[in-house]
């Protein structure tokens, strides 16, 4: 996801920028302490003039040494006192708004924490990392300087035009003739420059996926030799963000065209109508002086203000891209975590089976264990008219036992798996514990007593024995280190360079698949879970390896609850019964040899080479014994 529902140029730039205001009300104190100092630093800088007028009307017209050397040791008080006031003001807010940009960043990544898993699902990782880092550097940089430069050279443009207006009236007026152009041009630009902002901000998004895609994925890149072809991608998307890039730079050309030639032509004018009164007497030298040194002091606030304009409409983006993310509403908050509706529990018929099969269970006579109740699911971005993804799951894994999930690629199994953690909420019926409904239970609690196992295995960058332990209290150590790492086969950990102690790297890509896959296991079974939820957590061991962890594995599963996706015969082997899934529903449930004599989906989905490739359940004949199909 790469943008937003409001268009950047129909959006209230200050109410936008508003919203930072709980991150700056704690240094509030010390950003206006700041401000004030900034505006007397610039303000100092308008006693300047004065002291010229002073000095040329006064001693240079009386040939004063004197009182030039005076007039000099007041122009140098004056920028000394200038240069430590400004230095002030850099001190007053440096360490305030490293404090804020690191609130942002650390609040960011807790909502990240907390946000369902559906989100990043929809979210490309590079939008999310160049907000955590591009649009808070530039929120900083707001806060720093824009902020508060907008009020200091507005106070100070109104106090130099007092001024001006103080030393001669008409040219003041000369001065001021600009003013209703200029408010008119940068309203006219604000709304375009914008809008092109955003789009390069969320470029910037897009590139930095792009990027991270392409490191994380550089064995397949140089595997397949498609270096060019990132190459070319990353360079269309560069060459794209350089023209949006271009388009800013010509929207803030027009800008500071209006906003520089319109002063200086203001200026030109002045000069050219104050020397005539200077030359008809109507005019002291020293007030011409005075004046154009005022005038030519306010060039760089009156400059400055497209550039700060800019930088903050820049802001306002980020903002808005910011609090696109800390406003989804996390796991603990969402709707969804009311009670779901009530639905009878069904009996769903067979599906798919090529002879007689056992009825999936209704509902469960005992509470124990793990029980999918009606249990119903559909992805939050599926189209309307699309058919669930899961349909009235009724099943019941009694206490103590395991039971395989077993069904074609897209059968729905792994979402099934993912609703016990909740990962994903349900949209129909219920999931309970132990008769505790896990809508009811608080998601860390929840996830204390499940433990999952993923078919893909993720490991972070950090040593063996940290990512194994992830799975188990803080007070686990190396005695439940080691029979994890014993369960799941994982003992060449030991021989690594350092032990377990060893980094495994981003993404553990210095450790071979099956490797990683037994880390993950061990880090599933390592808590001795009350439920364990393993999809397909064998499928890269070689068949020696398989063997070994699955006789450990029995171990474990006879004191736990456990529900495992299975694609072998080995793995179901494991398993009390077999459930399974066709179309998203409950097709069978038995033990694995009821399911091969009596079901000929079941029997082709663990056998299915003699029907030939690319073979459908529907494609055994029918007269054909499930027996001889499971061959």
């Amino acid at each position: 996801m790469s943008s937003t529902d409001t268009p950047a140029g129909k959006r209230s730039t200050v109410r936008t920028l508003l919203r930072l205001w709980p991150y700056v009300r704690p240094v509030r104190t010390r950003l206006i302490t700041a401000a004030v100092v900034a505006v007397v630093a610039s303000c100092t800088g308008l006693v300047f003039p004065l002291v010229l007028k002073w000095m040329v009307d006064g001693p240079v017209a009386d040939r004063d040494p004197a009182g030039v050397w005076l007039g000099a040791l007041l122009l140098l008080l004056l920028g000394v006192a200038e240069a430590l006031l400004f230095g002030l003001r850099r001190l007053l807010v440096a360490r305030p708004l490293a404090g804020v940009e690191a609130a942002m960043r650390a609040d960011l990544y807790r909502h990240l924490q907390r946000l369902p898993v559906a989100f990043h699902d929809r979210w490309a990782s590079g939008q999310l990392l160049s907000r955590g880092t591009t649009d808070l550097m530039l929120l900083r940089m707001f806060l720093a300087f824009p902020l508060t430069f907008l009020l200091v050279n507005g106070a100070t443009i109104v106090v130099g035009m007092i001024i001006l207006l103080g030393q001669d009236f008409t040219l003041g007026l000369v001065l001021l003739a600009p003013v209703v152009p200029m408010v008119i041009a940068l309203a006219y630009y604000e709304g375009r420059y914008s809008a092109v902002a955003r789009r390069a901000q969320d470029q910037v998004g897009d590139l930095t996926t792009v990027v991270e895609e392409s490191v994380l994925g550089i064995r397949i890149i140089k595997g397949f030799g498609r270096h060019r072809s990132q190459a070319r991608a990353f360079r269309e998307l560069s060459h794209t963000l350089r023209g949006t890039e271009l388009a800013k730079a010509r929207i803030l050309a027009a800008i500071y065209a209006v906003i520089m030639a319109l002063p200086e032509a203001a200026i030109g004018a002045a000069l050219v109508l104050g020397t005539v009164r200077v030359a008809d007497g109507d005019l002291s030298a020293g007030t011409l002086v005075a004046f154009l040194s005022t005038a030519l002091a306010l060039r760089w606030p009156v400059e400055s203000i497209g550039f700060l304009l800019a930088m903050s409409q820049e802001s306002a983006t980020a903002t808005e891209r910011y609090f696109e993310v800390m406003d989804a509403v996390p796991e603990d908050a969402a709707p969804e975590d009311a009670a779901p509706k009530d639905s009878a529990p069904k009996i769903t018929e067979p599906a798919g089976s090529g002879g007689s099969s056992p009825a999936p269970d209704g509902p469960a006579t005992g509470t124990g264990g793990l029980h999918f109740d009606g249990v119903e699911f559909r992805y939050p971005d599926a189209p309307p008219d699309s058919p669930a993804t899961l349909d009235r799951i009724d099943l019941h894994v009694r206490h103590g036992e395991t039971m395989a999930l077993v069904g074609a690629t897209g059968s729905g199994k792994t979402t099934l798996t993912a609703l016990v953690p909740r990962l994903h909420e349900v949209t129909g019926g219920r999931i309970t514990l132990d008769g505790e409904d896990i809508t009811a239970m608080d998601r860390e609690h929840l996830r204390t007593l499940v433990a999952v196992a993923f078919e893909e295995p993720t490991l972070f960058s950090a040593t063996v024995g940290e990512n194994v332990l992830m799975g188990a209290e803080e007070t686990a150590g190396d005695t439940e280190l080691r029979r994890a790492l014993d369960v799941a086969q994982a003992d060449f950990a030991h021989a690594l360079p350092q032990g377990t102690g060893t980094q495994v790297g981003e993404q553990g890509l210095s450790l071979s698949g099956g490797q990683r896959q037994r880390l993950a296991l061990a880090r599933a079974v390592v808590g001795r879970p009350r439920f364990l939820v393993l999809d397909d957590p064998l499928s890269a061991l070689d068949v020696h390896t398989e063997a070994l962890v699955e006789a450990a594995l029995r171990r474990v599963l006879a004191d736990t609850t456990a529900l495992i996706v299975a694609h072998r015969p080995s793995t179901v082997l494991l398993a009390d019964r077999v459930a399974l899934l066709s179309g998203g529903r409950v097709a069978a449930v038995g033990t694995h040899q009821q399911l091969l004599r009596d079901n000929a989906e079941y029997a082709w989905l663990m056998s299915g080479a003699d029907t030939g490739p690319g073979a459908a359940p529907d494609q055994i004949p029918a007269d054909r014994p499930a027996e001889e199909a499971a061959r």
